[in-house]
Order: structure tokens, then sequence, then C-alpha cells
């Protein structure tokens, strides 16, 4: 189960007997895997900028768990037929998810404790927005890459009618700089080929005998080229329609196509420079190959490509062509940064609550649960009973909902004796 619950309740003698008993009960009955979850002693600072913190820590707790979920998603839109490696590539400080949590530590560096907790929020936030914002601007720039590119591979898979011809037709297939004469194009069904060997001629006035040649076939017909004088096209595109042979509105421009292809070529280049990393994570893993060095956070070969290429893999050719994918290398260093961000958030929130909860001096055990998926209620129960003693009327209100809180607005969010916060590590779903 992906779920997890971080819980304090007062550090205490009388308290530590109850975790003991916690402990020892869900340990018993299998009803959960729990571990200490330290917080470093961080600045209370006043009761009224605690109440305020607490509100604005909520709204940040939403926003970073929103922007984890689109990174994380993001990834496995980005590592496309790679989708099963993705969960794999989520980690926060190089190790997975899970691990991360259940051994949390304080990062003293990027947050010292010993500034004022508005600052520790303000410094998150800050975090999460400048991941957001650049989030908003590399995904609209692959995507506006995709969709082009998706936009030109549909003109490539269509049929005759609607694809492109620029990798189709050559020069030589036409009449060209005549001031009299015109080639056409016609998709002619399969069906029909012997009916336009014997028509085409006399659809209409001034049509070239023989003129006409299949250049390309599909599944469904072919495509003729035929030459005739320009003042009888709209006559032939008439009497072509009226016998099922479709002209296609085509005039040879070698700038043109030329324009096309390499637009064609460019775009899938630039798609490929932003997803090849995921590839290559489906051919290598996740373990480092003996002839690749991490180097300025890019795989480059210690080795020369030449000899790579006689691996005859795909992988190594991969790694010969380009370096990881940026969008992919960002995204899963910025997931791991927002991770790690939304983590402190949560042992922030744990903290202020406490201290508003409990009171002074600060004295509190947090302790993180993974449910097992089986005993959700049954675990629910057994924490009310174990803490009902911290807050009775809360206790109560969970045995009977009919029981309200007085001066207490709930709304949406759970309350129960003890301070509670769901950590869901479900990112994909």
């Amino acid at each position: 189960m992906s779920e997890f619950w971080l819980i304090s309740a007062p550090g205490d003698k009388t308290n530590l007997q109850a975790w003991e008993r916690m402990n020892t009960v869900t340990s018993k009955s299998n009803l959960s895997s729990n571990s200490k979850f330290h917080i470093p002693d961080l600045k209370v600072g006043t009761l009224d900028a605690l109440v305020g913190l607490s509100d604005e820590l909520g709204k940040l707790d939403s926003f970073a768990e929103s922007i984890i979920k689109k990174i994380a998603q993001y990834i496995g839109e980005v590592m496309e037929d790679s989708k099963d490696k993705v969960q794999e590539n989520l980690l926060a400080n190089g190790v997975d998810l899970i691990s991360y949590l259940t051994r949390f530590e304080w990062d003293m560096a990027k947050y010292p404790i010993k500034q004022p907790l508005k600052n520790i929020s303000e410094a998150l936030t800050k975090q999460v927005t400048q991941i957001e914002t650049d989030l908003k601007t590399r995904s609209a720039a692959y995507n506006n890459i995709k969709g082009n590119l998706q936009s030109l591979e549909k003109k490539t898979m269509g049929n005759l009618l609607t694809r492109t011809l620029a990798d189709i037709v050559h020069k030589e297939d036409f009449v060209l700089n005549s001031e009299y004469l015109i080639t056409l194009l016609v998709v002619v069904p399969k069906s029909s080929y012997i009916q336009w060997q014997k028509t085409y001629e006399s659809l209409s006035d001034m049509v070239v005998p023989r003129s006409t040649k299949m250049i390309a076939e599909d599944a469904e017909g072919g495509l003729f080229t035929v030459t005739l004088f320009r003042k009888v096209m709209d006559d032939f595109k008439a009497k072509a329609r009226e016998n099922r042979f479709m002209v296609r509105e085509f005039y040879y421009d070698e700038k043109e196509l030329k324009y096309e292809k390499e637009e064609l070529m460019k775009l899938a280049s630039d798609k490929k420079q932003q997803y090849l990393m995921a590839r290559m994570v489906a051919a290598f893993g996740t373990s480092m190959p003996k002839h690749l060095l991490l180097k300025n956070g890019f795989m480059v070969p210690t080795v020369s490509c030449g000899l790579l290429l006689a691996y005859k893999t795909e992988a190594w050719v991969l790694l010969c062509l380009s370096s990881q994918g940026p969008l992919l290398r960002w995204l899963k260093v910025n997931f791991s940064e927002a991770f790690v961000a939304w983590i402190h958030v949560k042992a922030l929130r744990v903290f202020v609550e406490s201290v508003l909860r409990y009171g002074l001096p600060v004295n509190f055990q947090a302790m993180l649960l993974q449910p097992n998926r089986k005993s959700v209620k049954r675990l629910r129960d057994v924490l009310n009973v174990v803490f009902k003693h911290l807050d009775e009327v809360a206790a109560a209100s969970i045995m009977d909902p009919g029981v309200d809180i007085p001066g207490l607005q709930l709304s949406n969010q759970e309350y129960y004796p003890y301070v509670y916060f769901k950590i869901d590590l479900s990112l994909l779903d």
C-alpha cells in the first residue's frame, strides 16, 4: 500500500507508554508498519505566527503534491514505450520514495533550522513555484514539438488522397516550366486501373497520349500522373470525378517540398532529443554500464563510438547519437527536488500542528505508519482508543459522527485526537 500516515502525540512519559502500546498492538496484529519520523528542533515563534503558518502550509502542501503528480505523469508521457520503467525512475535524493520517506532526515543545508519557520516556508514555496514555472515552459515547448510532429506524421500515415506527397514525387514525374502543359496527379481505385488506362485520354480534349504513369500505390489504389493542356484542366477534373478518379490538388514546387522534408526531419530530431534517454533507460535499466561515465549530469561514453557501435545494440547506437534527453533529465532532477520539498512541508506541518495542539515546551513524537490495506479501519480504531485521552470530544465524534466539536470548523478536513497527515505515494494514478 502506497499510503502513509504521519502522526504525532505528546512525548511525555505517559504518551511514550501509549506509543509503545500502539506499536505492540499494530505490529502484533499486522495492522501497519511503523517507524519514527525525526523532526529537528525548529524555532517556534509566536502563537499568532503559528496559526497563520498552519493555513499557509496547508495550501503549500496541496500545491507541492499537485506539482509532483504533474511531473510524475509527464515523465510517463515522455518515456512513452518505456512506461513500465517510470516508477523506478521516480527517485528522491537517489533512492526510491518509500526509502526516502521512512528514513527521512531534515536537510540542514537547504533549510537551516535556526531561521524562523516563516522563512523556511517561504523558501519551500519559492522552490516549488519555480519548478512549476519551469515545468510549464518546458512542457509547452515539448508539446509544441510533439504536436507539430504528430500533425506531419499524420500526413505520412494517411492514404494517397490525404497524405503528403513530399517523399513520393520526383522532379522527373512532371512537365515543369511550360506555358501550355501541366501534369496532374490522380488517385485511382485499384478496381479501376484498367478503366483508367482505357479512358484517361478521352476524359477531355488535349490530353497527351500515353502520358500516364503510376508513381505510388497503397492498399486502396494508385497515384497516376497525366499530362494535358492547362486550358482543359478544369474540364478534365470534372470528368475524372464523374468516373471516381480523384485529382489531387498538388503542384510541384521543389522549394516547398524540400522545406516540408526538412521540417519533418527537424521535428523528429527535436522530439527524439527530448525523450531519447527514456529508450536508454529501457535498454540499460537503472544501472550504469561500464562504458558510461556520469559527467556534469550527462552520460558520456568512455570509449569511441566506433567501439560502442560494435556492440550492435540499440542502446549503444543511441548513446552515440545523443546525450540524455534534456526534458527527461530535467523532469527527473526536479521531481526529486519537489518531492524532497514536499516531505519537508509535511514535517513542518506536523511540527506546527503539534505545537498548537500540545503546547509549549515543544515535546512530541512523530511517527510514520504504513497501514495494511485490509486493516485501515481497525488501525484507525486502535489509534483512537490509544490516544483518545488527548481529545475526548474528537475521539467521541469519530465513534459517533453526530457529535460536534464545539468551535471547530472542519469542512472536509480529517480531525483526530492526534496530529495526522496523509502521504499518498500513488503519484501515477
